[in-house]
């Protein structure tokens, strides 16, 4: 049976689409692997849905992995209007939240009601950590920065200023998603402080 084109929908489709374009502008604090720039959060999501899809056995708990992918490739869409808040950003980091939400009600509220709903879903649950999916989507998340300073000799760290304890307190969000993947993190955290990656100053963060 042929099927008909809902001519609203796939408008507010396209208009979607074309708007998480601008995703490709945000500028995160995190050097590619040649440390050659700095990625971009559309670069940050793909790279994290990746991953997650690869390290799934890792997973403190089973996981559906398609879910957990769908919660990277969703979660950072908001950073188009909110803009990106550096994890070690304490000011920002206050108004994070707020932003953030006003503008997953924007940008989500553009689809057709059945994936508006559905993607806020999805950001939610993610925000939430009450899930399994959730908490290994944040491990991933939380992991990748780590990855890529480690690979570029910790370009954004010596760049801003962050130290041993910080890297610690954040890798620590690593763990509720799965503890393999945090033993691993806090391994490479402690070669960095030996390579010379990290500053092993242990001070206020």
């Amino acid at each position: 049976m042929h099927k008909t084109i809902d001519s609203d929908r796939l408008n507010q489709q396209i208009a979607f689409i074309t708007a998480i374009d601008a995703l490709k502008e945000i500028i995160r604090r995190t050097s590619i692997v040649s440390g050659s720039r700095l990625e971009n959060t559309a670069e940050h999501s793909w790279h994290a849905a990746m991953s997650a899809v690869i390290l799934q056995e890792y997973a403190e708990e089973p996981v559906d992995v398609f879910r957990v992918a769908q919660m990277l490739l969703v979660h950072d869409i908001v950073e188009i209007l909110a803009g990106d808040t550096f994890i070690y950003d304490t000011e920002n980091g206050a108004t994070q939240e707020t932003r953030e939400r006003s503008a997953a009600d924007q940008l989500f509220g553009m689809l057709p009601t059945d994936q508006a709903i559905l993607f806020r879903q999805l950001w939610d649950e993610f925000e939430s950590l009450e899930t399994p999916e959730s908490r290994f989507g944040k491990s991933i998340d939380r992991l990748m920065p780590l990855l890529l300073n480690y690979a570029n000799g910790g370009i954004s760290w010596k760049e801003n200023g962050i130290n041993d304890r910080m890297v610690a307190t954040v890798n620590a969000r690593i763990k509720p998603g799965s503890t393999l993947l945090w033993e691993y993190a806090d391994l490479l955290r402690l070669q960095s402080v030996e390579k010379g990656f990290l500053d092993s100053h242990l001070g206020d963060d």
